[in-house]
Parts: structure tokens; sequence; C-alpha cells
């Protein structure tokens, strides 16, 4: 088949929530943008915590709400720090009324997004792998998949965080083991009555755990938990460095987290009904790609936008799709796909939240890799170790137990040891706040 007569306006590559966004932007101004997804369909091969963001869903999806296949929404928020067998937990709960997140399925979720793509106008083609991209001139001019070459004037790279066709065109380098985070999680299936008397939760009102230390002591790596209607999904991720030679295996973390005496309660005769994994780019700012190029956009974690402070990834990409969606069209108005035309998305990029925030936590990750046997294991423990000294009723006078608590505090970690700490934190705080 000839060029001309296998030519499309716009192949988006990857039906997650960043191509998704990307195609239900294009087709609603008009135009017919193609979807190409490998899985069977929609969201068969995406994996999340997970929960959704009110306010950037509702940029692409007014309505989402009350079409949406949600789970419940999000009102409280726990923070755990997990000793060997104890823990110190903080929690926010707010009005259920402003409630800033859902918890959803991906595989609903992501085919929800799909029929809501097409329905706008948009052409979705699974169960079809994208083998590399077709260049002409240094200009992306289409795709070569397993059956036959598609050409367009746009292609937008949505194929997730090892994004083979960036590389292909030079737009990245290997992500580095440090960059890059193993994610494993369970979903377990429980009554909803039991997840509501379990999380002090109503029908509909959801509860998130983030998860310190416990078996990730010393280690980069969070666990979560996220309820849903009837099941809990709880997982953790961790950098690919912190397992590279060890013989750890993801899913021995994972079971000694679930077994944690503060969670095992949690998930007590849940039975599990999934098992998934999938990688998280954990590199920020300073390791973002190329974004585009004449003919191409690169969006979601192929783009490498996840703020890994805030657990932020799904709303990125999706608002990421929309602006490069935004981008496309007007490319397409002026009839032209240049470089200098496309590198538009990276000036709104640039101007939103998802920029502006990856550069304020721009030096986190060098902060934690350079001094995670610290904050991720001496002072993880030392607040443990601070609550069971100020809850204990044992005949010790409390001034002697503050004394001895600064004392031991000290001698641990050394006076040039809390100074170096202290400075980083210092650092780390201004170029947040300042610099």
């Amino acid at each position: 088949m000839s060029e001309e007569t296998n030519k499309t306006d716009i192949i988006i590559v990857g039906g997650g929530p960043a191509g998704l966004a990307a195609a239900v932007t294009i087709a609603r101004a008009g135009y017919k943008p193609i979807v190409i997804e490998r899985g069977t369909f929609a969201g068969s091969k995406n994996v999340f915590g997970g929960a959704i963001y009110t306010d950037a869903t509702k940029e692409i999806f007014p309505d989402f709400e009350q079409t949406a296949p949600l789970e419940r929404k999000n009102i409280e928020h726990k923070f755990a720090i997990l000793g060997e067998n104890d823990s110190t937990v903080i929690s926010y709960r707010n009005n259920p009324k402003d409630a800033v997140s859902y918890s959803v399925i991906r595989a609903k979720f992501d085919r929800w997004m799909a029929e809501e793509a097409e329905k706008a106008g948009a052409v979705i083609v699974e169960e079809t792998v994208v083998k590399e991209l077709l260049i002409d001139d240094e200009k992306v001019v289409g795709i070569r998949t397993e059956l036959e070459d598609y050409y367009a004037n746009i292609v937008i790279i949505a194929d997730g965080v090892n994004s083979l066709l960036s590389k292909q065109i030079g737009f990245r380098e290997d992500i580095k083991p440090k960059d890059v985070a193993l994610s494993v999680k369970e979903v377990i299936k429980l009554d909803k009555n039991i997840i509501n008397d379990r999380f002090l939760i109503n029908d509909d009102e959801g509860c998130i755990y983030e998860l310190f230390g416990g078996s990730m002591l010393a280690k980069l790596g969070l666990g979560f938990i996220y309820t849903n209607k009837d099941s809990i999904s709880i997982g953790l991720g961790i950098t690919l460095d912190e397992l590279d030679g060890t013989g750890i295996k993801p899913y021995e973390l994972l079971d000694k987290i679930k077994s944690h005496p503060t969670l095992a309660p949690l998930i007590k005769d849940g039975e599990t009904i999934e098992y998934s994994a999938h990688l998280i780019p954990e590199g920020g700012y300073k390791k973002l790609p190329k974004l585009s190029g004449s003919g191409v956009m690169v969006v979601g974690d192929a783009a490498m936008l996840v703020n890994n402070m805030h657990w932020e990834g799904t709303n990125l990409a999706m608002l990421s799709g929309k602006i490069a969606g935004e981008t496309a069209i007007f490319a397409l108005s002026q009839n032209d796909f240049s470089k200098e035309t496309l590198s538009k998305y990276d000036k709104e990029l640039k101007k939103s939240f998802i920029m502006k925030d990856l550069y304020t936590y721009r030096n986190l990750m060098d902060v934690m890799h350079d001094k995670k046997s610290v904050f991720m294991d001496f002072y993880f423990k030392k607040i443990n170790t601070f609550f069971e000294m100020f809850t204990s009723v044992n005949g010790i006078p409390k001034r002697k137990l503050y004394r001895t608590f600064i004392k031991d505090f000290i001698k641990e970690r050394g006076l040039c040891g809390l100074f170096s700490d202290g400075w980083s934190v210092l650092k780390l705080i201004w170029s947040i706040l300042v610099k």
C-alpha cells in the first residue's frame, strides 16, 4: 500500500492515560487520531497504585464523576512509618465534598477512556505492536508495525517508561537503574463492609496509606495501600539499583510489608485476586528526555513525567497528553509539523504546574540517593523510638527519658553526621522554596 493511501493526520502509540487524553483532545477538534495499543484492550497492560486526581481528570472529562468507573472517593490520607514491628501513623482526613482523588482499577478506567475517545471520533487499533518509527530527512513520518507501515503528519509517543521509540530517535538514553523503580502490587478481595470497618470509612469513601520503612528500611522504596469498592490494592516501589545483585525479590519485600503488625489486620482473610508489576520513572527533572521534534512529541511515562514526591504520575500523563493534543491541533491548523511548531508543546508544559513542580523537586533524588541509609533508616527508627518513649508510663521521670533519648540520638549519629544531614535538608529546602 502506498504512503498516500496509508496516511493519516495523527498516530498515537500507546493506549494509556497520556495517549488517550491526547486522542480525546484531538478528536473533539474534528480530527481522527489513530491510537495503536499493543494490549488486547486499552488498560489491559497498564498498572498503577492507584488513584486519579479530580482536577486533572475534569480538564479532559468534565463529567467523569458521573460516568467513569470509579471505586471510592479518597477522604483520608495516612502516612505510616514502619519499624520492624512498630509504627507511627499520621493521618489527614478531609471533608468528603472536597476529596481530590478517586481510587480506580486501571483496566476498567482506561477502557472507559478508550470508549470516550472512540465516541469523540478516535480510532483504537488493539493488539498491534509498533516496532519502530519511520524517519525521512530527520522527520518522523510514521510507524512500522508487525504488519505494515503507516504514515502520519504527527506521531505522539506514549509507549511507557521504557519508550523504545524515544530511544530510537535519540531523545533519551537507556535509563539507569537508580532512575527507575519497580513497583509490585497485589489486589486483595475483601467484603465492602469489612473494608469500611477496618479503615473507618463509609460506602464509596476511600483511604490511602503511604508506607515508609518496614521491609524497605535503608532502601529507596515506598509502599502504598488503596481501598477499592470490594478489594484492597497493596504494593511497593523500589529503585532497581536496590535490587541489582542483592538477590532480593520484590515480592519478598511485599510479603514482609503485608505481614507487618500494623498492616496485617487490614488485609486479614482477604483473597489475592491479582498480582502485577511495572516500572516507574524516578529520575525527575534532571532526567527528562527531549520532548518534541519534527513530526513527533513524547508524553506521559515515556517523557519521564512523574512527581515522586507527591505520587503524581497518571494526572501528569493525562495533562501532558492534553497539551500534546492541543499542540497537534495547532500544527494541523497551520499545516506545519516542524520541530519549531511542535516545540509549542515544550513551552506549554514549561508554563504548566507539571514542569514547575518537577523543577521544584529537581534535587530531591540526589539527596535521597546520597542519604538513604540515614533518612530511610536511622531517622525512621528514631521517630518510632521517640513515640515509644513518649507514650510510655514506666515510673521513670519524663525529663530523664527525654535526656536519654537526646543523648542516644546524638551519640548514634554523631555531631558531624547531624550537621551533614541538616545541611543537606537546608540546601534541599532552599532549592525548593527560593532558588
